[in-house]
């Protein structure tokens, strides 16, 4: 069964730190291009970070630039996201996508882009 699983999330303090895992089962997860996304109650998902499928572009939204390191581990077949700094406004269920064909990770590695794979989601809540 081709899957995506995510886990890592929780409540945390604001500054504080979590780090998200997306582990794949049913295929090999080095191959594909990797998007984390996260959405907001009332709000649109929206691109927190992405990696190439050769791991030589990585592109971070704005909002988490210099907080959030995307990185992959094919020994486990998975891809982790570091959060630290974290804000209330960081709030949200974080969800993983992996694809085999996106290539053009700046334009193409957005919410509405056809994944082939999308986990369920982890929820983190940022709150004092």
């Amino acid at each position: 069964q081709v899957q995506l699983v995510e886990s890592g999330g929780g409540l945390v303090q604001p500054g504080g730190s979590l780090r998200l895992s997306c582990k794949a089962s049913g295929f090999t997860l080095a191959y594909y291009a990797i998007g984390w996304f996260r959405q907001a109650p009332g709000k649109e998902r929206e691109r927190v970070s992405c990696l190439s499928n050769s791991d030589d572009v990585t592109i971070y939204a704005d909002a988490v630039k210099g907080r959030f390191t995307i990185s992959r581990d094919n020994a486990e077949n998975a891809v982790y996201l570091q959060m630290n700094s974290l804000k209330p406004e960081d709030t949200g269920v974080y969800y993983c996508a992996a694809d085999f064909l996106l290539t053009n990770i700046p334009a193409m590695c957005l919410p509405d882009y056809g994944f082939e794979v999308w986990g369920q989601g982890t929820q983190v809540t940022v709150s004092s």
